[in-house]
């Protein structure tokens, strides 16, 4: 595993949980969090807003849920981004929905019930936090809103492998993220990185809904980055501590392994992005449960 899909979120959960059981007998539960959050413009603007998300929790942790959590109850998840695809049955249009896969669970509530905000402290403030290392699918290509600001979109690629636990066999899954950019950020990306590249990235999912040419209603996810970094290059600050007495034993490409809503716009901004589409080749069948 060379890469990182990783996603944190606080949140409130918005309904009764309902605990269902696949044919397997292994219980699975989907979560419906709003996220309330704030952020920063691509103008310097403090925006607030709030994000749904849906999460799909399985085994003794969607039990406790159940049991446990309460609509307005805050949650915090961690998971992997999971994009589901499908066509549609009267249409046969392909559809597509992404969501959170929980790996971690932590209930937040004391058990004598919710605390207030003192007055005049902002304490509140939920999370909203996406990680991702990958490949650049394609060389980027800067856009220009109507209102003049520099907006970038790339597609970064995550992968996982892990073992069927009925098969015994090795599996292997691809995430493609749609990543947007907003003003010097862009710009510095724009010029240095290219398809193929492992990149850093990290910010906040967002998901948003436009239209297409015959009027459908789609929605995409993305993730707005306020950090980008190229990965497996030289740095200068680090070769002066660098020594060069002895070779470093060889490994593969990208480094050590590792084991592995929908949302109204919020902003002028998140409604000015230029429409971007791209495909996820992820199957049902495919799930590792």
């Amino acid at each position: 595993m060379f890469s990182l899909n990783r996603v944190s979120l606080i949140g409130y959960q918005t309904q009764p949980v309902e605990l269902r059981q696949t044919p397997g007998g292994t219980a699975v539960t989907d979560l419906n969090l709003v996220v309330p959050n704030s952020f920063t413009s691509g103008t310097g603007e403090q925006l607030t807003g709030k994000g749904f998300f849906t999460v799909t929790v399985w085994g003794a942790m969607a039990e406790v849920a159940s049991q446990y959590l309460r609509a307005g109850g805050q949650i915090f998840v961690s998971g992997r981004l999971q994009t589901d695809t499908w066509d549609d049955e009267k249409s046969g249009e392909k559809k597509s929905k992404t969501k959170l896969v929980a790996q971690d669970m932590i209930l937040l509530d004391p058990k004598d019930g919710q605390r207030a905000i003192p007055a005049g402290m902002e304490l509140g403030k939920c999370l909203n936090r996406a990680e991702i290392i990958g490949n650049v699918t394609k060389d980027p290509e800067m856009r220009t809103t109507t209102s003049g600001q520099s907006v970038l979109s790339i597609g970064v690629a995550s992968n996982e492998k892990w073992k069927d636990r009925q098969s015994g066999e090795m599996k292997e899954r691809t995430e493609f993220h749609n990543v947007v950019l907003w003003g010097a950020l862009a710009q510095d990306v724009a010029k240095q990185v290219k398809k193929g590249y492992k990149v850093f990235v990290s910010g906040r999912v967002q998901s948003r809904q436009w239209e297409t040419k015959t009027g459908s209603k789609r929605t995409t996810t993305e993730i707005v980055a306020d950090q980008f970094s190229m990965l497996g290059v030289a740095n200068a600050i680090a070769e002066e501590t660098v020594s060069s007495r002895g070779a470093a034993p060889a490994r593969p490409e990208g480094g050590a392994a590792r084991e592995q809503r929908e949302e109204a716009p919020v902003g002028v901004e998140a409604a000015s992005i230029p429409e971007v589409q791209y495909q996820s080749e992820v199957k049902v069948e495919d799930l590792p449960f």
